[in-house]
């Protein structure tokens, strides 16, 4: 990744990492999920790069190399917004594609609600328009899943804190990987539910879980569990949400997400369709919740596609 370059940019009273390859007026800002920082998008940032944009990542607040904020149980994802919008305005930029996987897609989606002159189209992975705030589909889930159980104060911490940081990443990697929503039995904690035989999936090397495990040994989980996870069921505000921007939804066949009560069918609904109303949706066969990094070419492909179609 040597084309990238990395810089730490003073962003609302923090030191946020942040990476950039590429140059001109188009620019497309990628926001990562969890347990993920701007490496996440090493496969987009350089295709996007060649095909003539300017790519900007960065760690969230708490997140990888960027600072943590000094009360972390107080963030929320407008926090995640924010921050976004004043990178925005630190490198001048007025416009850009904001790409986002997971629970970066939820600031990206309140970003085209908010400030929707700021927004030239949205490409969301995994993660149709959705916003904080109280959800009947996770209320409908066992009490053994994984975002129940993150949402308890100093539960995950007890689970992650039996096994260091790399094999912490390791096993979420293997579990989000999968076609059904990590859920534990009441005797089990998350962690658990992963042998510690079970390898990594194959377009995942060691190396990259080095470059994660590295991140995250630096920034630890306290942050990231309150943002996404103990501020995912809080209300944030918005009323009567319409994103006008061009929006790309790509959807692993594979990804757990398909599999949470009601989800496939808001993909396809009139509903949907409302508040998002230029939307397309593609479903890639072989595509899991890291569908980004497991099919880069493919991802690239149509994302590159979109980005040109609206980028004129």
């Amino acid at each position: 990744m040597e084309e990238i370059k990395h810089s730490h940019v003073e962003v609302n009273g923090l030191k946020l990492h942040v990476a950039e390859i590429g140059t001109g007026p188009k620019v497309v800002l990628f926001l990562h999920g969890f347990p993920q920082t701007w490496y996440t998008w090493r496969y987009q940032m350089i295709a996007v790069a060649k095909a003539g944009y300017r790519a900007v990542a960065y760690d969230f607040r708490g997140y990888g190399f960027s600072e943590i904020p000094a009360e972390p149980e107080k963030g929320g994802f407008i926090d995640l917004v924010e921050d976004t919008i004043s990178l925005l305005d630190t490198f001048g930029i007025s416009k850009a594609f904001l790409v986002g996987t997971d629970l970066g897609s939820f600031p990206a989606y309140m970003i085209a609600v908010l400030y929707p002159e700021r927004v030239a189209g949205i490409v969301s992975l995994g993660v149709p328009f959705k916003l904080p705030g109280p959800s009947d589909a996770r209320d409908l889930m066992p009490e053994g899943f994984y975002c129940k159980r993150w949402q308890e104060p100093g539960r995950a911490e007890a689970d992650f804190g039996r096994f260091d940081v790399k094999t912490v990443i390791k096993n979420i990697y293997i579990l989000f990987s999968g076609t059904k929503p990590p859920t534990a039995r009441e005797d089990q904690e998350i962690m658990d539910l992963v042998d510690p035989s079970t390898p990594l999936p194959p377009w995942l090397s060691e190396e990259d879980l080095a470059v994660y495990a590295s991140s995250y040994l630096k920034s630890g989980f306290r942050y990231p569990l309150q943002v996404p996870y103990r501020t995912l069921g809080i209300d944030c505000g918005i009323t009567n949400p319409k994103v006008e921007a061009p929006t790309l939804l790509i959807m692993g066949e594979k990804d757990y997400a398909l599999s949470f009560p009601g989800n496939a069918d808001y993909i396809k609904s009139d509903k949907l369709k409302h508040i998002v109303p230029d939307l397309e949706t593609v479903f890639v066969e072989e595509g899991n919740h890291f569908v980004h990094e497991k099919l880069p070419e493919e991802l690239n492909e149509l994302m590159i596609n979109f980005l040109n179609k609206h980028g004129n």
